[in-house]
């Protein structure tokens, strides 16, 4: 098909060389020509030079985004997830080894006791089938036996300690089967839960159930995992820029780790040029992602300084408050456009990180010259994000805080905005709720449906297409009006039920 009208809309370059700043809304594609159906699109591609994903989503670092769960789900999609360093690098490292310790994509909800211990109250089960027992009370030995919640609701007493009635040396699975094996040995032996166990401790590493695989099956398919060299999903993890960082990046290597993101809100900076070098020289087989950049001069000194990725946003999450704040930062549709021009000359993938609210959002930050996208408030509130479910104004909602609010700085994040040292904390985010979302098992993948029809209208049938097209002038593009923003939405309406899938 011949390219389009050249009077109509306008190439990127013209666009983006206007001195504005845009945001993903402030933009729209002008549809171009279908000739595939929307299954022939392939959303594979790069997240570092070195590192492919089936999937181009990314979970962020955050401490109310990414911790074993969710990077356990985010691998089985076909993503990654990064986990945060907001606590201790024996904890961060610990985090990283449970996700790698997985087949299957999801984690339960672990519940531990000794033989010599009671069961006081049927809360102690939480959502687990069972209690599981063994020979310290924690997850850190062998199991001996397994309490269910029916057979303890039986007991006439409640206090027994449990090795008197707890069924001993439980039937139980290796570690290492995938979600197919264990669903197949659950309905084989015709069982209401197994535990997983890893063969070389005896140590229990997940517990699925009957209604586990059920609920599972019920999923949109999920495409191939993000599996490493090792046959282990792949984990990400994020450090900082300072001296302390150096031994927590040790940690994270012993542990596995497949790939590291230096977290910085201003990632163009002597610090985290001088981590950069350290890095790639201490660990070269060490995939390295740089960030966060918004500028060309930014992407160019750490392009030169070594990364393998960059990581691209200033100030356009939803619970950030940096261009508010500092007076400092871009439109994400520019920074996505402008970093990835100069990244693609040297082969290096962007990531587009920050201000993520719909489908339409990753169509636009993918055409416009990113390889993947990492989300924060998309991902919060689901079932795999941290923390616990709790009930506001009738809602169910989970914590969601930006790292630069002054409730995760106090936990360490502060160093991320380099004022670790600063007697006087200045808050660049603020601390929220997320609606309770489901699992990203389940909504991730409608997602990525809707982005491969987003593809298809614009007549690109994969990222490498998609890119190919935009720097020729083929794609083009218009800025939107307040009004086109909100004629482009739902409107007009007295009540609406706005389901996505």
């Amino acid at each position: 098909m011949a390219g389009a009208p050249t009077d109509d809309g306008f190439p990127a370059e013209r666009l983006f060389n206007q001195g504005y700043s845009y945001t993903y809304d402030d933009v729209i594609f002008l549809p171009h020509y279908i000739d595939f159906p929307t299954d022939a699109v392939q959303l594979s591609t790069k997240l570092t030079r070195n590192i492919s994903l089936s999937i181009p989503c990314v979970a962020s670092p955050m401490d109310t985004v990414t911790e074993s769960s969710m990077a356990v789900s985010m691998a089985a999609l076909g993503g990654i997830g990064i986990v945060h360093s907001n606590n201790s690098p024996s904890d961060q490292a610990a985090i990283i080894r449970s996700a790698k310790s997985h087949r299957i994509p999801f984690m339960s909800n672990l519940v531990f006791k000794s033989p010599s211990d009671s069961i006081c109250s049927v809360e102690e089960f939480g959502s687990s089938p069972c209690i599981l027992v063994t020979e310290s009370g924690t997850g850190k030995s062998k199991l001996l036996g397994a309490v269910t919640k029916y057979d303890w609701e039986a007991l006439d007493d409640k206090e027994a300690i449990v090795s008197g009635y707890m069924i001993k040396s439980p039937v139980s699975a290796p570690h290492d089967y995938d979600f197919e094996e264990v669903a197949a040995y659950l309905a084989a032996k015709n069982l209401d839960f197994v535990p997983l166990v890893r063969e070389k401790d005896g140590e229990v590493v997940n517990v699925v159930t009957a209604a586990d695989v059920e609920r599972i099956q019920g999923f949109p398919k999920r495409g191939m995992p993000s599996i490493g060299p090792k046959g282990e999903f792949m984990v990400g993890a994020a450090i900082g820029t300072r001296e302390s960082d150096k031994e927590r990046l040790e940690h994270l290597v012993k542990a596995g780790v497949d790939v590291v993101v230096l977290d910085s809100s201003q990632g163009n900076s002597i610090y985290q040029i001088e981590m950069i070098k350290y890095v790639k020289r201490t660990y070269p087989e060490l995939d390295l992602i740089g960030g966060n950049v918004v500028t060309m001069y930014q992407a160019q000194n750490l392009i030169q300084a070594g990364v393998d990725g960059l990581r691209v946003g200033m100030g356009s999450g939803s619970i950030c408050t940096t261009q508010e704040v500092c007076a400092v930062g871009r439109g994400q549709a520019t920074a996505v456009y402008k970093v990835s021009s100069i990244a693609k000359r040297n082969g290096v993938p962007v990531i587009a990180d920050g201000g993520i609210s719909n489908s339409g959002h990753i169509v636009k930050a993918l055409v416009l010259g990113a390889s993947t996208v990492m989300m924060g408030s998309f991902l919060a509130g689901s079932n795999e994000a941290p923390g616990a479910f709790e009930y506001q104004g009738g809602h169910r909602i989970k914590k969601y805080r930006g790292m630069g609010s002054l409730e995760a700085m106090m936990k360490g994040s502060d160093a991320r905005y380099l004022g670790d040292t600063a007697k006087l904390k200045i808050a660049q985010g603020v601390v929220g709720a997320a609606s309770d979302k489901g699992s990203v098992l389940k909504f991730l993948p409608y997602a990525m449906q809707a982005v491969k029809q987003g593809f298809q209208d614009l007549g690109v049938s994969s990222l490498q297409s998609a890119h190919d097209l935009l720097r020729s002038s083929v794609l083009r593009l218009e800025v939107r009006s307040g009004a086109a923003q909100v004629e482009g939405g739902v409107h007009g309406l007295v009540s609406y039920e706005k389901r996505p899938f």
